[in-house]
């Protein structure tokens, strides 16, 4: 695939984006970018920022601010929970189409594109699915059938309506993980071993010939040792240099991008080098579920900016240096924030002991944080007509 090609569905969010967002400049009114959303300053540059909707904050009558964000300051979004196996398949044979459905209608609505999330997941399976292999009553071949039928009846019915498909999620280990040497981990792997990746990118390519096929994991924004024993993002190039060299419609890796402000995290070069090593495979990049969180301590949730202002410092830089490499490496089609207030974060129920938050652009208020702002930054600062070459004064006489 050659990366910069884009989607029906791209293409006309690109244009419709743009130019919903264009305001017209006048000699009483300059064109003045800081007024503009995230959504048109990213498409400047062909890049689409998005976010992940929760249905439930979206229908919330009482909290009509996110749905106002979610339409306006974004130019595609992905569901956060809608997509998933247990929520379109509850029980077995009976469909739950209503959310995902909703979520397409509305980025159709606001001329967003879409990011399908996700096909084929250790986690959030129905319990048919899992108690039935437990206790043997689905059978390996039967459940290799099941899953087919799932991918093939989940991109047959978003067809075309789908620019990217996360469509293998997460299929590696940890080095923190039993064993510690990386290797394919889950209850796919465990039950079909490792071919089900190149199965399940081929029967999504033959559901919708023209989406753009991403596997999707976290912790590969940058390479470490370069030994895949212990290197993920090693692991993971290595895995796509193999499905591509299988003949395997591979056509994007996204890096989910979750970060904390307690870790050391990457430099803006480090991410660089590896979004472009993986597209010296002929692959797309993306991030896909980017959060900054931190550690809430007492003094953080007693209000004590001595603590506070140094954590929103560090999630600002994390979350900029992800933007600024994928800005750098032209194969980066997408950047996603999994979330942007704090009222409607996963961290804070899944990150208790110690307790952590803080993890998105905005506050509870929907007020923007400084990495909001700097995300903005960095989309008006990325080349002409913002930032230009220099211009060397000549010696004066």
């Amino acid at each position: 695939m050659n990366v910069r090609q884009w989607s029906t569905v791209g293409l006309v969010a690109v244009a419709t984006v743009a130019t919903l967002n264009a305001v017209p400049a006048t000699a009483s009114r300059p064109y003045d970018p800081t007024t503009q959303t995230l959504a048109a300053l990213g498409l400047r540059h062909g890049l689409h920022v998005g976010t992940a909707v929760s249905m439930d904050a979206l229908n919330d009558a009482s909290d009509p601010q996110y749905r106002k964000l979610a339409a306006t300051e974004f130019a595609s979004v992905t569901a956060e929970n809608a997509m998933k196996w247990e929520s379109l398949e509850p029980t077995r044979g009976n469909y739950n189409w209503a959310p995902a459905d909703e979520l397409i209608e509305f980025a159709k609505r606001n001329r967003q594109s879409v990011r399908g999330h996700v096909l084929v997941w250790h986690n959030q399976l129905p319990a048919w699915l899992t108690s039935g292999v437990a206790d043997g009553s689905i059978s390996k071949q039967e459940l290799r059938e099941l899953l087919r039928k799932h991918i093939t009846t989940v991109v047959k019915r978003y067809k075309g309506k789908i620019w990217q498909w996360d469509v293998v999620n997460e299929a590696v280990s940890d080095p923190w993980d039993t064993p510690s040497t990386l290797h394919y981990k889950g209850f796919w792997a465990q039950n079909l071993g490792p071919g089900y990746i190149a199965d399940a990118f081929r029967w999504a390519r033959a559901a919708d010939p023209k989406a753009l096929l991403f596997y999707n994991d976290y912790n590969i924004e940058a390479f470490g040792s370069g030994n895949p024993a212990d290197d993920k993002t090693q692991f993971v190039y290595d895995m796509t240099k193999s499905l591509r060299a299988q003949g395997v419609p591979i056509d994007g890796v996204g890096s989910q991008g979750h970060l904390g402000t307690q870790y050391g995290n990457y430099d803006t070069l480090q991410v660089t080098a590896a979004l472009k090593k993986f597209s010296g495979l002929g692959v797309a990049t993306a991030f896909t579920e980017v959060d900054v969180r931190s550690q809430l301590t007492e003094g953080v949730q007693a209000g004590n900016s001595e603590e506070i202002n140094p954590r929103l410092q560090a999630s600002a830089a994390n979350f900029s240096v992800l933007m600024k490499a994928c800005l750098a490496v032209r194969s980066c089609l997408s950047y996603t924030v999994w979330g942007f207030s704090d009222n409607h974060s996963w961290v804070p129920g899944w990150f208790s002991d110690p307790p952590e938050g803080l993890a998105t652009i905005y506050d509870e208020n929907y007020q923007p944080k400084r990495a909001y702002h700097e995300l903005k930054s960095d989309l008006i600062f990325a080349g002409p007509p913002y930032v230009l070459p220099r211009i060397a004064p000549k010696p004066h006489r």
